[in-house]
């Protein structure tokens, strides 16, 4: 007598008629509180040194700097804006007319769906500010109007504040990847976080609330909390958060 069965494996929920999205192609991303053009060095490396300098604490979890002074970091930026495997953008922050800031699409892998948020690198003058905010948003917006079913967020596990601002913008916890790497000279475990199509338009109304300027006080205070909003669209919040 025969052991096969008729059904088939069972390889999961079907994904019909699939097409890759596009490669991000660097057209603006303009927002209310921000635009981000993409990272050149003649437009912006000097700029943005002056943003970092004397705060060095910035570049603790990034694999490259300090940086020394404005000729270095210009030859940086013209040298990682040359890698195709990743598209950085600079923030402009609209409400003072100054670049703050910079953060990249990387892993940018049409063919599963998947791309990264990540590079992400703010002055303390765009931090906790709404086009910080804002600035996530819009790419995520990109990712997921431009048929991305997956939408990922990777940082030191030492690094709380990253982890911290995954969660606050609606990205699940996935878990710690253990000796994923060696960074400056030290072991980096990796936390890795996620937004997934189906959960986009529950975020991307939790952003459209947070960001009405209807949500702010006379004095620029919130009223709601964007990590209150997103709360309940996340599916697995960081055990080493208080949520």
């Amino acid at each position: 007598m025969s052991t096969e069965h008729s059904f088939g494996p069972n390889l999961g929920i079907a994904v019909p008629n699939w097409t890759p999205p596009p490669v991000p192609d660097g057209a603006p991303l303009t927002g209310q509180y921000c635009e981000l053009r993409v990272l050149t060095p003649q437009d912006h490396a000097a700029v943005l040194f002056q943003s970092f300098e004397g705060h060095d604490h910035v570049w603790d979890y990034l694999p490259y700097g300090p940086f020394s002074s404005s000729s270095q970091y210009h030859r940086w930026v013209r040298d990682i804006v040359a890698d195709r495997a990743h598209l950085f953008y600079a923030i402009r922050n609209l409400e003072t007319g100054s670049w703050q800031g910079v953060a990249s699409f990387l892993r940018i892998a049409p063919e599963a769906g998947s791309i990264e948020v990540g590079h992400i690198n703010y002055s303390p003058a765009l931090q906790r500010t709404r086009a910080a905010t804002e600035a996530m948003f819009l790419m995520m917006e990109w990712a997921f109007s431009n048929g991305y079913r997956r939408y990922e967020w990777k940082c030191n596990a030492l690094n709380l504040p990253s982890r911290r601002s995954a969660q606050r913008l609606g990205f699940s916890y996935e878990g710690i990847f253990r000796q994923a790497g060696i960074v400056k000279g030290y072991n980096r475990d990796t936390a890795w976080f996620a937004a997934i199509d189906s959960e986009w338009p529950a975020l991307k109304e939790a952003f459209h609330t947070w960001l009405s300027p209807s949500n702010f006080d006379s004095n620029g205070q919130q009223i709601e909390k964007l990590g209150d909003l997103t709360r309940l669209v996340r599916v697995a919040s960081d055990p080493a958060l208080a949520d």
